[in-house]
């Protein structure tokens, strides 16, 4: 004789919304896998993990090349003297500490051309300060900025490339945008020779790449010369970082490649 099951309407409630959530997921996972939803996905997993720019998601062969000033300017003059040998406009992002060692250096590289973005009045870990904190960081930071060159940054690279949502999102809403890199020369380190300098940089170039360089390394301005040489023989523009990216229309993914929304 069969067995005859009864099912409450709750237990079966249950069930349904069971397989409801089991075929979502699976909705997500197959129109994903086959690319019709890949964008969304994407900007799902942005909003839940917030990003910088990295890089810019482009076929275009240009880069921007960047220099975080926080010590020193001994080696500055000779990069804004190749850069301008070479026609080429960058940006520096500048923090009050430095700021107010080298007024004079700031205002030169402003008349020289280049874009001015900000890097924080003390370069702390802003991952540690409270939202007030980190906004009087990027304020503060602004308005010496100001004051100096008469220059309104718009770019904000966070100290040591650390960050959480918390701060991406300070950054944000206080109108600026947060700025990563995808090529690190790790200029500043102490055993980096000019060949490893180079050799770092010229392997990790690729289309939208956003590259970091410190303004007073010990040898980067005479790595500075190959990498622009390569470059330019691999048919790259070099141009500052906010004529890379997108102003509007855009979104951050999980790798932090800033792609224009409905672009494959």
């Amino acid at each position: 004789m069969a067995k005859v099951f009864v099912i409450s309407k709750r237990s079966l409630s249950q069930i349904l919304l069971g397989l409801t959530v089991v075929l979502l997921c699976f909705g997500v996972f197959q129109t994903s896998f086959f690319g019709t939803a890949s964008e969304a996905v994407n900007v799902l997993v942005s909003n839940t993990k917030l990003k910088p720019i990295y890089y810019v998601d482009t076929q275009e062969k240009k880069i921007a090349i960047s220099f975080d000033a926080t010590w020193g300017a001994e080696y500055t003059p000779k990069i804004l003297e190749i850069l301008e040998q070479n026609n080429i406009k960058t940006t520096f992002f500048l923090t009050n500490i430095w700021l107010k060692e080298y007024p004079d250096v700031a205002k030169t590289i402003r008349e020289k051309g280049h874009e001015i973005a900000m890097h924080s009045v003390t370069h702390p870990h802003l991952n540690s300060l409270s939202e007030a904190q980190i906004l009087e960081e990027l304020q503060g930071n602004a308005r010496m900025i100001k004051e100096i060159t008469d220059y309104d940054a718009k770019l904000f690279r966070p100290p040591f490339g650390e960050y959480n949502n918390k701060v991406i999102k300070v950054i944000q809403d206080a109108g600026y945008i947060p700025i990563q890199w995808s090529v690190d020369s790790l200029d500043w380190k102490e055993n980096m020779t000019k060949q490893d300098i180079v050799n770092r940089v010229t392997n990790g170039i690729h289309p939208g790449a956003i590259v970091l360089f410190h303004n007073n390394g010990t040898y980067t301005a005479d790595a500075l010369e190959d990498i622009i040489k390569f470059a330019f023989e691999k048919g790259y523009q070099i141009i500052p970082v906010s004529e890379l990216i997108y102003k509007d229309n855009y979104y951050v993914n999980i790798q932090g490649a800033q792609k224009l929304k409905g672009a494959n």
